[in-house]
């Protein structure tokens, strides 16, 4: 029976759930530390009920907790972005080469990091959105990520290497 309300995007979250579970970000964090838990949980059934939980007080912070740095926002977009080139099509269709170049423009303009978004819109400028296949697209995405690593910390990233920044 064929899913009613399918989101397009299913196959690319699933696949950054399964890989948020396998990463340990804090080795010497507490298992309660929230560092510790996956990003995304995704299931096709509903939720169980989370079991009861002990109440625990803590004391009120008069401010909120720090927001993520440059660098945990800078991997959790190219974790994204190589995720999304990962699962582009072979031969995409129009609208999914206008999509993947809209939405590096939209990441230019919207990147909470206006020096970075500033930098991302002249690499689009100078490296148009290659967009044609998966493959010119995953080669197109590791060579601007490549460009970004150069001029934040000069590595250079390898199509197939582990990500590191």
């Amino acid at each position: 029976m064929p899913l009613t309300g399918w989101n397009p995007l299913a196959p690319v979250l699933q696949t950054v759930a399964a890989f948020s579970r396998h990463i340990l970000i804090a080795p010497d964090a507490g298992l309660d530390d929230h560092r510790l838990r996956p990003l995304l949980a995704l299931s096709l059934s509903p939720p169980s009920p989370a079991p009861p939980q002990p109440e625990v007080r803590k004391e009120k912070k008069d401010a909120k907790e720090a927001p993520l740095t440059k660098e945990e926002v800078g991997r959790a977009t190219w974790m994204l972005l190589h995720t999304i080139a990962a699962q582009f099509p072979d031969e995409p269709t129009r609208q999914q080469r206008r999509d993947a170049k809209e939405l590096m423009h939209i990441i230019s303009r919207l990147y909470p990091c206006k020096e970075c978004a500033d930098h991302f819109k002249e690499v689009l400028k100078a490296n148009p959105v290659q967009a044609g296949s998966q493959a010119d697209f995953s080669q197109w995405l590791c060579y601007v990520h490549n460009v970004v690593n150069r001029r934040i910390i000069g590595k250079v990233r390898s199509q197939g290497q582990k990500e590191e920044n």
